[in-house]
């Protein structure tokens, strides 16, 4: 039978289930280049419109995961489990780096791969790459000695590793389909079963600064990839996360990586931070089986931590991958630093009862730390420190945070936004917990005719 894209495109314009052999077919023909950018937008259309069953989102996110190269781990003969985090993306959140290496103390192997940040949210891989020498974008044959060597690697997508899902997302990215939640599990579980993982954990955001603030909407998102990632053979959890305010008291690149590095060695530890990455690797641990309950998950994060393992792997993964080795005993040494360091301060006392998240990373662009297209430079020593949080307690001409910037006009632009996104007026706030849902699909849906 003739698979032909129009056709593919029509079914799932006038509402009906594609098979699995055509949407093999469709995605095959994006990998070779007999699908257009124009199919590829219709049809990203129509299912924006249309939907998708689990079992389509199934289909897609496999043949997606096919369209390229996949990683094997077998042959390296690991003592544990491969497994990685993922998150939706928010602010202030510098999870990934501690995470990573923690679980790797743990017993567990972790490539992680990641990326840069667009629009008002942070990414792990701009962080990094405010290390001098770090090499975020390595060869596989270092990717698989970091990882069998250390325990993980937190790196870049490499440009064969689901190629179908580049050209997708840069149709979305430009014809308003991006919030499609079945391209959207699509999108992120095709990257994450070609890099060969026995476990997933994933870190939905909702909130404020969230990529999806809205609660039902992040639920359905978790759901979605909870179930999807099941039936494509990877045992997931999904957790929904709150993003209404800033995960830590910094945000930007380097100043995120220091705060890591202070998590990690026990200068500092934020209770909201270190609860959702807590809970994250905790959730880790129980899918590698390298712990048989949350519980016992949990102290055994906090021992690797205690002892001094967690940063221990940190530092040595830095160091494989180009970084200097001594970034932990002397980060001042080595992280940029902007040359301006002034506060913003509160026009009013009383409490903070809000804060705009998005608003808040949207001041870190401003500076010049994020990007609004994929092309954008970043400048990695610009950022935000110590900022208030919610039911914070604050008088007249108290800073509201510290900013970091390259000079008078990028202090002024994030002065005014973070001014703006900060309430502080009189009454209490309201704090949600720090795991708003939990979500775990036991089996694959059931198959469906085709």
């Amino acid at each position: 039978m003739t698979l032909l894209p129009q056709e593919i495109i029509r079914d799932k314009r006038d509402g009906r289930a594609l098979s699995d052999e055509a949407i093999e077919a469709f995605v095959a023909g994006i990998a070779d280049n007999r699908v257009t950018e124009a199919q590829v937008a219709a049809l990203a259309m129509a299912i924006f419109f249309q939907g998708m069953t689990m079992a389509e989102r199934i289909a897609l996110t496999r043949a997606m995961t096919r369209s390229g190269e996949t990683l094997a781990w077998q042959d390296l003969d690991l003592p544990g489990p491969v497994l990685d985090k993922h998150s939706t993306g928010g602010v202030g959140d510098t999870v990934s780096l501690m995470l990573a290496p923690m679980v790797a103390a743990a017993g567990g192997f972790v490539p992680m791969i990641s990326g840069r940040g667009l629009g008002h949210t942070g990414g792990t891989l701009d962080k990094l790459e405010s290390i001098p020498g770090y090499d975020a974008t390595p060869s596989l044959d270092r990717l698989r000695r970091t990882v069998r060597q250390v325990g993980c690697a937190i790196i870049g997508q490499t440009a064969n590793l689901a190629p179908a899902d580049k050209v997708i997302y840069g149709v979305r990215d430009v014809t308003a389909t991006v919030e499609s939640i079945p391209l959207l599990t699509s999108s992120i579980l095709s990257k994450k079963l070609a890099a060969g993982l026995d476990g997933l954990v994933m870190d939905v955001k909702t909130g404020s600064g969230a990529f999806m603030p809205d609660f039902l909407r992040s639920k359905e998102l978790a759901d979605s990839i909870a179930t999807v990632a099941a039936g494509a053979g990877l045992p997931t959890v999904a957790l929904v996360t709150p993003m209404d305010q800033p995960l830590a008291n910094a945000a930007g690149n380097a100043v995120e990586v220091r705060w890591a590095i202070d998590y990690l060695t026990g200068q500092h530890r934020e209770s909201r931070l270190h609860g959702v990455t807590m809970a994250l690797a905790a959730e880790l641990l129980v899918l590698g089986k390298l712990a048989p309950d949350l519980d016992r998950a949990l102290g055994k994060l906090e021992r690797v931590l205690g002892n001094g393992r967690a940063a221990e792997v940190f530092e040595r993964m830095v160091t494989a991958l180009g970084g200097p080795g001594d970034l932990l005993e002397s980060p001042d040494k080595h992280l940029p630093r902007a040359p301006e360091v002034r506060p913003v301060l509160a026009a009013t006392g009383g409490t903070v009862t809000a804060i705009d998240t998005r608003k808040v990373g949207m001041s870190v662009v401003a500076l010049g730390g994020g990007r609004t297209r994929s092309a954008d430079p970043v400048d990695h020593a610009v950022g935000l420190t110590d900022l208030v949080m919610l039911g914070e307690q604050v008088e007249k001409g108290q800073p509201l945070a510290m900013v970091h910037s390259r000079d008078e006009a990028g202090f002024a632009a994030a002065a005014a936004m973070l001014a703006e996104a900060i309430t502080v007026d009189h009454g209490g706030a309201l704090i949600g917990a720090l795991v708003q849902a939990r979500i775990q699909a036991d089996a694959a849906p059931a198959a469906r005719s085709s």
